[in-house]
């Protein structure tokens, strides 16, 4: 019996980096540039064991317990984590329809790549990564690849979104923090977006995306001089994610997509999608009222404004996707954002996913109607995706 209880999208998963996993794939003159993925940030010493965990997927007795253990392991333990020929089998194990597939280590180092003062590294790194992703879900149509395009140069980006799509990745993935120089919603980065509507893909925000401080963390580490001992994250670390930095994972979306609706991006684009991936959706609901308040506030002085078709949290139910974490509580969010907004997603092979996301799910879901819940497993996912979720040939 698969895992999923009925049809389901995955609208987050990933595959699990070694350390030259993007420098193999890399152009000669951007290698040399491109460090190796220490993944030890994750736990220490786990970069040193991603040989054992490969020797453990060459042994019989191991694999013979890959259902029984599915949802258990994690991380490179995790069936079809990192080789990508054992990728399919997660796949008929977990019973998903499709999975879109996200990097682990690397947005913000894509994003710091962008903003930094070798604009040719940004887009070799961005280059380097797609052909990566595309590598990895060659395994299998099932496995929707996301392209990085950098939006620091309007005409490099331009010929990065046109380059995405012709490798046949089913989404563009952005930064979520604000680009260097411009707003996100400079005119100079409409072809993008209108490359993208014609395509019919989405755009896609996930976490890490977003701007972090000099030293490459979310918040300012003084946050957590408490007075008592390092608290522990999801890996067994101190320093990763903890219910301090969770608070703080939704500002940069929330942030970028209402300077896009609100200058016009949403309105000049109607059939462009974009969805925020692993970064929670409890706030969507204050948030579009938010951007209400500030349309009513502002809207008699300000031209943009005006011309808006829609009011704000018109555009998000129209256009904007975003994935709970299985602790929320999906039933409120999608009670009071609207039917189209949430999406499903198991951050497979991820500890932050949990060892069952459905049932989480499902506990909070007792005041949805059978129509909503097909919407949040299924039907908004095909919505989003639009020809992402057809073979490349559709949109090449």
């Amino acid at each position: 019996m698969p895992y999923a209880h009925r049809p389901i999208h995955d609208a987050d998963a990933h595959f699990m980096e070694t350390p030259d996993w993007f420098r193999a794939h890399a152009d000669p003159e951007i290698r040399e540039k491109l460090p190796p993925v220490f993944v030890a940030s994750v736990k220490p010493g786990e970069d040193k064991l991603i040989e054992q965990f490969r020797a453990r997927h060459a042994d019989p007795e191991y694999r013979a317990r890959d259902e029984a253990e599915l949802m258990q392991r994690k991380n490179w333990a995790a069936t079809g984590s990192f080789l990508k020929e054992d990728r399919p089998l997660a796949l008929d194990l977990l019973g998903f329809e499709s999975q879109l597939i996200f990097n682990t280590f690397v947005n913000g180092r894509l994003l710091a790549a962008e903003r930094g003062d070798d604009v040719d590294f940004a887009y070799g790194f961005a280059r380097a990564h797609n052909r990566a992703m595309q590598d990895f879900c060659s395994a299998d149509p099932r496995l929707l690849g996301t392209g990085y395009v950098p939006l620091r140069d309007f005409a490099r980006s331009r010929a990065m979104a046109e380059e995405v799509i012709e490798m046949g990745c089913r989404a563009l993935l952005v930064p979520s923090g604000c680009p260097r120089g411009h707003a996100p919603s400079h005119r100079d980065l409409d072809p993008v977006w209108a490359q993208a509507q014609e395509a019919g893909l989405p755009i896609v925000f996930h976490v890490g995306g977003g701007h972090r401080l000099a030293d490459g963390k979310l918040l300012d580490e003084t946050y957590f001089e408490n007075g008592g001992p390092p608290v522990p994250d999801f890996h067994g670390g101190d320093e990763n994610f903890r219910s301090v930095d969770y608070m703080a994972i939704p500002n940069a979306p929330m942030q970028t997509l209402a300077t896009l609706i609100f200058d016009g991006v949403l309105d000049r684009f109607p059939d462009l999608r974009f969805g925020v991936i692993e970064q929670g959706a409890s706030w969507v609901p204050s948030w579009m009222r938010f951007m209400d308040s500030a349309f009513d506030a502002f809207r008699r002085r300000e031209d943009r404004l005006q011309a808006l078709s829609l009011r704000p949290s018109e555009f998000v139910k129209r256009q904007v996707c975003a994935t709970p974490y299985p602790a929320e509580d999906v039933g409120w969010i999608i009670e009071n954002s609207g039917d189209s907004v949430c999406l499903f997603s198991s951050d497979f092979p991820h500890v932050e996913g949990g060892r069952n996301p459905i049932k989480r799910f499902e506990e909070n879901m007792e005041p949805l109607s059978d129509l909503q819940k097909q919407r949040f497993y299924y039907d908004n996912f095909a919505d989003f995706m639009g020809r992402g979720l057809q073979s490349p040939e559709a949109f090449s």
